[in-house]
């Protein structure tokens, strides 16, 4: 039997609902307070058979997290072990995401091109744009090869909110 435990939270961006499994790995978020919204995202908690809501009482641990990055501790999202499915690009593009650097960005044709498949800048947008673990899997920090913000499912303002939390630098990082 699977079971998740969701909860929703608010934040300055927004209501936030977060979907873990009980061993605390994150399998869907994202700035809605409709658990069944964020929910159908991810193929693990839409198969859910038991879904636990913390509406009082403890924080799930991503809760926690989420609280503490809008709290400050912009890091304190990228500890969080998380579980996206898709294909072996879209695994490739969401594993990649997770190692940009806070507070860089990164254009969807540099992504394409550090993950060796230069010429997928518009399958690495979509594989962006299918991911169901919002904030935990930054695609916040994809931008367009110009630099300006594009393509997020929750809205330009919270984008470009989320990276003036972040304190964008211009520079990228030798990662």
């Amino acid at each position: 039997m699977t079971q998740i435990h969701a909860q929703a939270l608010d934040t300055p961006d927004g209501p936030f609902t977060v979907i873990e499994l009980p061993d605390g790995t994150v399998v869907a978020s994202g700035w809605s307070a409709e658990i069944g919204k964020i929910a159908a995202q991810s193929p693990l908690s839409r198969n859910a058979e038991t879904v636990t809501v913390h509406a009082e009482g403890p924080d799930l641990a991503s809760a926690r997290a989420v609280r503490d990055y809008y709290g400050g501790d912009v890091r304190a999202i990228e500890t969080l072990r998380v579980a996206n499915q898709g294909t072996p690009l879209q695994q490739a593009v969401w594993e990649r995401l997770r190692e940009i650097h806070c507070g860089y960005t990164l254009s969807y044709g540099e992504l394409a091109r550090s993950i060796d498949a230069p010429a997928a800048s518009r399958a690495v947008a979509s594989a962006c744009a299918r991911n169901a673990i919002g904030l935990f899997v930054p695609c916040h920090r994809v931008v367009s090869a110009t630099g300006a913000l594009s393509g997020f499912a929750w809205g330009l303002p919270v984008k470009a909110s989320l990276l003036e939390r972040e304190q964008l630098r211009v520079e990228h990082p030798n990662s």
